[in-house]
């Protein structure tokens, strides 16, 4: 019990904390004149209030917390900002909590899943909102938080190792973990505002420059248009966004040497930086090509671009789309969702399965085929010249099994609740993978408004596990982590 009062205490200051990201839609609402002032203003108040009010109450439970209270604490801090961040929402939209719940939960995990219509018509404040939900989640609402309370004394590496995606989370950029936390936020902040500024000269608006920043960086793929990027029809948009979306799919330690060595060097050097861009490139191409043997396109050029983008939105987990690509042959649709449970990296702000996961479980199976024809075979496993403990793959093994049920499970309690079974499989695989849009009835012609409220509450909840890697949530569902 009182492990559990330190943990609210904790989650108290950070609400607190998380009451000043109303500020921007506040000045948003004061210069357009949107009529959102007062809402998002009642949001900012309640949201410091209910942190305040936790953080008092619990004044006195001031404590370290242990690994096992991180795991605690970031599935509340996950609930609890989502359903706070929902007030805005449903008092200016007149959302249900149920949708309003999907939507922020669909920011904050950078899934950019939507039910909401109407968005060329949204007041910019509420656009704002949503992106900025995006990019809070992209790199973490936990790294930020000790990023910028380093004073917290709440054991800032266990709440770090809950949250940071990958298999390896040990290593440090610096010295402390607050240091660690600023540093790679300091990057994040620096490729979102290159991104808004090649947006802009793109043709951009600066608040679409903005907010689709946002949501590119953090790999959200939230939109201010119905159409998403396809509203804008330009492909010199299509390409800045590509460019960011790569980059935010590689390891944000990489580009944080990258900056200190100055030197693009540390890119090559990274397996999974390597793999990343060999895996885009040869699909971009593959499927381009299929899409104009298939006519789906008149010339390949035209055929390229359409498949590079939409293929590397999905691949990334953005959700960007510039067409419908749901009407595609069936083959690049599902081969774009077989790529967003594999392509980004750990430490990336993606989801799914993750590339170094992929790099490790190939290299198992490889090695395990040599065992079969030399049984005596010693074959140690190495990444990039690095050797991997077999606790590390043996905990990959684990995921992947944990991640793959996942996925059947979810799909039949969606097609227990009526769902067809292409819209629920891809629903699902886009969701946990916080890729947004799937196929069929969630596709990106359409979005996720049609589900009724228990597939809604599915959906939300597969975000949640997605975004915090299996591990991290379902730990808390297992009886010997709450045995003393």
């Amino acid at each position: 019990m009182r492990s559990l009062l330190s943990v609210a205490h904790v989650l108290g200051r950070m609400l607190m904390v998380f009451s000043l990201m109303y500020l921007l839609p506040i000045t948003s609402a004061v210069i357009y004149g949107d009529g959102t002032l007062m809402n998002f203003v009642e949001g900012m108040a309640g949201c410091l209030g209910a942190g305040s009010l936790l953080f008092l109450l619990t004044f006195t439970h001031r404590a370290d917390l242990k690994a096992r209270d991180g795991f605690i604490l970031v599935a509340m801090v996950w609930t609890a900002v989502a359903g706070i961040a929902t007030e805005p929402l449903i008092l200016h939209q007149g959302m249900s909590f149920t949708d309003a719940m999907f939507e922020t939960m669909s920011g904050l995990t950078t899934t950019g899943a939507t039910v909401m219509v109407g968005l060329d018509f949204l007041p910019p404040s509420i656009n704002l909102w949503r992106c900025e939900l995006n990019w809070i989640g992209g790199m973490g609402i936990i790294v930020l938080a000790v990023a910028i309370l380093p004073m917290l004394g709440v054991g800032g590496m266990q709440l770090l190792k809950a949250e940071v995606p990958g298999p390896i989370k040990d290593t440090k950029l610096t010295a402390r973990i607050a240091d660690t936390a600023a540093a790679l936020w300091i990057v994040y902040l620096g490729i979102t505002v290159a991104c808004i500024v090649a947006l802009r000269l793109a043709g951009m608006s600066w608040f679409d420059g903005i907010c689709h920043a946002f949501a590119a960086l953090s790999l959200g793929g939230f939109s201010t248009r119905d159409a998403s990027v396809g509203a804008f029809h330009s492909p010199a948009i299509e390409i800045v966004l590509i460019v960011f979306m790569i980059l935010a799919a590689l390891n944000f330690a990489t580009h944080f040497t990258v900056f200190k060595e100055r030197s693009l060097r540390p890119f090559w050097r990274d397996p999974e930086a390597r793999a990343v861009i060999a895996l885009i490139a040869v699909s971009c191409i593959g499927c381009g090509l299929y899409l104009w043997m298939r006519h789906v396109y008149p010339d390949f050029l035209t055929s390229l671009r359409q498949a590079s983008f939409n293929l590397i939105s999905i691949a990334t987990d953005c959700g960007f789309a510039s067409v419908d690509f749901g009407a595609w042959p069936t083959f690049v649709p599902f081969w774009m969702l077989f790529l967003s449970c594999i392509t980004v990296s750990s430490g990336s702000t993606g989801g799914g399965i993750k590339m170094i996961r992929t790099l490790i479980l190939t290299h198992q199976s490889s090695r395990e085929l040599s065992r079969l024809i030399h049984p005596s075979l010693i074959s140690p496993l190495t990444i990039g010249g690095t050797p991997i403990p077999n606790n590390v793959v043996f905990a990959v093994l684990g995921f992947s099994f944990l991640y793959a049920m996942s996925i059947v499970v979810l799909t039949f309690l969606l097609i227990f609740g009526g769902l067809d079974f292409i819209s629920a499989l891809s629903a699902v695989v886009a969701c946990i993978n916080n890729a947004g849009p799937g196929l069929g009835r969630v596709g990106p012609a359409h979005n996720y408004a049609s589900l009724n409220d228990y597939e809604t509450w599915v959906c939300t909840f597969t975000m949640l596990l997605g975004r915090l890697e299996v591990f991290s949530l379902l730990i808390l569902f297992t009886p010997q982590f709450w045995r003393k």
